[in-house]
């Protein structure tokens, strides 16, 4: 039994009147007590594979320049990833990149369960109940991504990602690539195929939002000065490419 010394969902400015609803499921590397650190050595626990580098300091940013509200995930995704169903295989790993996690390896269905609850449920609950008090905001989620994975480098810088209507991330890419400030990409380092766009498709698309997950290479935005810079010209951008959002332009 996980006992409840923790939240899973943190909400900033939940009252923001921005036509943006911000999310970051990979907020935190905490790990309750009662889970003894997963098992996981010190630099597992502070690695990207406990959570998006610098994704909170960029969230947290881009909440206050656009006046929007942001559902933060308060746990570690290595205790339980709020972007993943409990169907998925990767929803509570046993493995991530380089790094065995043992107190996720033999786990029951209830202990499973238990996680999706104590863990997933009120996080999701946190997001309706945040997009049920606005009126048709863009809803953009907000990841980071390691330079290298699995030995292979990554040139891309941002990505621009969708799960099956494409227009929020197209609009947002076309704006990047007229700045031509960074290397971009849609769908890059990942895509729908991957099993990453849960949230938005939970979310976004289920109420004809439009919706998009931003991808930022975690070496640009690993100090909070950086990710300052980052979620300026994030947001930039985004009020560049949706100068009025509308609900019905989804499709």
């Amino acid at each position: 039994m996980i006992h409840r010394d923790w939240t899973s969902a943190q909400v900033v400015n939940p009252k923001g009147q921005g036509a943006w609803s911000l999310v970051c499921e990979h907020a935190s590397r905490q790990i309750p007590t009662d889970l003894y650190g997963l098992g996981l050595s010190e630099a597992a626990r502070l690695s990207h594979a406990a959570w998006d580098i610098g994704a909170l300091d960029v969230a947290q940013a881009m909440s206050k320049i656009l006046d929007a509200p942001l559902v933060a995930g308060g746990i570690s995704r290595l205790v339980y990833d709020c972007n993943r169903p409990l169907t998925a295989a990767d929803s509570i790993p046993v493995r991530s990149e380089v790094y065995d996690i043992p107190g996720n390896a033999g786990l029951t269905d209830t202990q499973k369960s238990e996680r999706y609850d104590l863990v997933h449920t009120p996080f999701h609950d946190a997001i309706e109940q945040v997009l049920d008090g606005q009126n048709s905001p863009v809803l953009v989620t907000i990841h980071s991504f390691t330079p290298v994975y699995n030995g292979v480098k990554r040139d891309v810088e941002l990505g621009f990602l969708y799960h099956r209507n494409p227009v929020a991330a197209q609009r947002v890419l076309e704006v990047e690539q007229a700045k031509g400030r960074f290397r971009v990409a849609l769908n890059e380092p990942y895509a729908a195929s991957d099993g990453v766009t849960y949230t938005l498709a939970k979310h976004g698309e289920a109420r004809g939002l439009h919706a998009i997950m931003l991808e930022v290479r975690n070496d640009l935005i690993d100090t909070p000065f950086k990710a300052q810079e980052m979620a300026w010209h994030l947001c930039q951008t985004l009020t560049q490419a949706f100068s009025a959002p509308q609900k019905e332009a989804a499709v």
